[in-house]
């Protein structure tokens, strides 16, 4: 059974992708994370609610790609971000490629800016997955990331989280 699931995936992605990654293609993604604080470096632009201990955090955001290449796209995303101690404006700057037209790797700078404070956060984010085209227009691409903070004064150095994107594809 799930080497038969595998399979169809496989099938569906190879088929559906065919140009998706293409020089001159456009990429619009949502993204949501999970685990080692998904908000917690409140420098978002994906998707996201935490309760904990009483707090709510929440996160709204969204990326976009140009192709520049075959399977090499430029990204730019923006986000908001509140807890009941600040909000935030998220923005995101980097390159994802995707090797063979379905393992997306991306590298890509965050930071965020934070009303009343002496320095806002920047991260520097790697991130590695699997994209499964379920049509010529959208792809699942779940994977892992990792944040690690290029400030001295934020106690996060690093966060790993399992994301779940969203991509559509132009």
């Amino acid at each position: 059974m799930l080497t038969a699931l595998v399979a169809v995936i496989a099938m569906v992605s190879v088929n559906a992708q065919d140009g998706q990654t293409a020089k001159g293609k456009w990429l619009v993604e949502a993204n949501t994370g999970f685990g080692g604080g998904s908000l917690a470096h409140s420098a978002n632009t994906g998707f996201g609610l935490v309760s904990i201990d009483g707090e709510t955090m929440w996160a709204i955001g969204a990326e976009a790609g140009y192709f520049v290449m075959d399977d090499l796209a430029v990204k730019f995303g923006l986000g908001y971000s509140d807890d009941s101690y600040n909000s935030a404006f998220s923005y995101k700057v980097g390159a994802k490629y995707y090797i063979s037209s379905m393992i997306p790797v991306q590298v890509d700078l965050t930071g965020a800016s934070w009303k009343d404070v002496d320095e806002n956060p920047m991260w520097l984010g790697m991130q590695a997955g699997y994209a499964i085209f379920v049509n010529d227009n959208v792809s699942i691409e779940p994977g892992l990331r990792y944040n690690l903070s290029l400030n001295e004064d934020f106690t996060d150095v690093g966060i790993l989280e399992f994301r779940v994107g969203f991509a559509l594809h132009f």
